[in-house]
């Protein structure tokens, strides 16, 4: 079989990728190492993760807030097991979407593991044991990332676990220790403390999710301290260890060096992702990755080697499932000749707890560092009548625009819904909108993006009207 390209890897960024080349009037295979296509994303980490995610919500409003609103429920539980087939069904109908969507722009599909034999050859080693080689003239690596585990922390699939082990826990846990207060540690986090867990984050920062605005993680992590989870900021893990039936965390203050040991059911590691490479031929047509592992690309997303081009989590860059999806549309048009553009600084990045948090473009960090000056506004969610009414009242909306100019520079929510609203920043910002011209935009009110139009009034001139 020859194609004009063959995509390895079938995630957001690889089955996107291969979409727009097969739109594009390309000959299109994509080869999946798995039985079913959608990569991490889909089989076990966005998709799984949002499904369980509500799930534990609808548990602790039911738990927590139905008797406020009037609405009484004798004898309720959780049933991990319904829980977890609910998920599975789930990831089993946007899998098989993903299926009907190769057929209908008819591209090619192969299962097996992929890997370079030479620049035009690609081998596929399927698990009967067999194997297929395909012809390409331009390839894209779209392989995704696995769940970083140091050797110390003895992961074992069983007791000591990544995400996604944790997607498939049958049985309520009654203890938990995660490792890593980023988006994976607390998103995972919060669905069993939703569910009654007792929770305990151990994070060597001093802060939840670092790499975000402080103010974002600062709220975050007095929302999630409300539902019982406990945290431990400033700590390194020394080592894991488990039994049949549980684990045992120990670690010290990085600071004093005093010892910290947790003892739980579960030791959940989630201290980020690395990009995987691992047999895939590189060596064989001399692609070149750095030291941690990732291809190394050009402005154009291609590697060293005329005609393969790397995408998503296996180059530089947040990792993130629309990241890649962008990176894919943008390969499959550079090589039709087109002239794509992706602004990295305006993919936006979200937390999938409750509330959410979402932010696009510079943190109050960045702009301290870079010397920019700034301007900053910042509205509570508890100030909107739609909040109230919903009882979802954590959170604000933080918005920083230029000191001189008024262009809007970074917004920063925390809140409900807030996955969601992000987009309405990251249109203004595509524009270079000012915080002036999100002021003067109508918002539907009650709405939860009413937050957004305050903030922008109070970032302008400090002139919010509802605090």
């Amino acid at each position: 079989m020859k194609y004009d390209v063959t995509v390895i890897g079938s995630g957001p960024g690889g089955y996107v990728a291969a979409i727009r080349c097969a739109q594009l009037g390309m000959k299109t295979a994509i080869i999946e190492r798995y039985n079913t296509l959608g990569g991490t994303c889909l089989n076990v980490g966005c998709i799984p993760s949002k499904a369980l995610l509500d799930s534990s919500e609808h548990y602790h409003n039911a738990h927590k807030n139905f008797a406020e609103h009037g609405i009484g429920i004798k004898d309720l539980k959780v049933d991990m097991a319904q829980m977890i087939k609910r998920k599975d069904a789930v990831v089993k109908q946007t899998c098989d979407g993903i299926v009907y969507l190769m057929k209908k722009n008819k591209i090619d599909v192969f299962h097996g593991h992929g890997s370079f034999k030479d620049k035009n050859t690609i081998s596929i080693a399927k698990s009967d044991g067999t194997t297929e080689t395909i012809e390409t003239d331009k390839t894209i690596i779209a392989t995704g990332s696995k769940p970083i585990a140091p050797p110390a922390f003895n992961y074992d699939k069983k007791r000591i676990i990544t995400s996604t082990e944790a997607l498939n826990i049958n049985k309520l846990p009654k203890r938990m220790t995660v490792i890593g207060a980023g988006v994976i540690g607390l998103e995972l986090g919060s669905v069993y403390a939703r569910l009654g867990t007792e929770v305990e984050v151990v994070e060597y920062a001093d802060k939840a999710i670092a790499t975000m605005d402080a103010d974002c993680g600062k709220e975050l992590a007095r929302s999630m301290k409300k539902i019982g989870v406990k945290f431990h900021f400033k700590h390194k893990v020394i080592e894991v260890k488990s039994t049949s039936r549980s684990t045992t965390l120990i670690a010290e203050h990085r600071d004093s060096q005093k010892p910290l040991e947790i003892k739980a059911d579960y030791c959940l590691i989630a201290i980020g992702r690395h990009a995987y490479t691992a047999n895939l031929g590189l060596e064989n047509v001399g692609i070149k990755t750095d030291d941690r592992g990732r291809i190394e690309t050009d402005a154009h997303l291609q590697t060293n080697v005329p005609d393969i081009y790397a995408i998503g989590d296996v180059v530089k860059g947040a990792m993130l499932a629309h990241k890649a999806e962008e990176e894919g549309t943008f390969v499959a048009e550079s090589i039709a000749g087109q002239q794509p553009h992706i602004d990295y600084n305006l993919i936006p990045g979200v937390v999938y707890t409750w509330p959410e948090v979402a932010a696009v473009g510079q943190t109050e960090e960045q702009l301290k560092t870079a010397g920019t000056p700034y301007k900053s506004g910042k509205f509570p969610i508890r100030a909107l009548g739609r909040a109230r009414a919903s009882m979802d009242i954590e959170g604000m909306v933080k918005i920083l625009a230029h000191k001189d100019t008024d262009e809007v520079l970074g917004v920063h929510i925390v809140g409900p819904r807030a996955a969601d609203i992000i987009a309405e920043a990251v249109t203004a910002m595509e524009f270079r909108a000012s915080a002036e011209d999100i002021a003067r935009m109508s918002h539907a009110h009650p709405t939860y993006t009413e937050a957004v139009k305050e903030a922008a009034l109070a970032a302008t001139a400090d002139r919010a009207l509802h605090i």
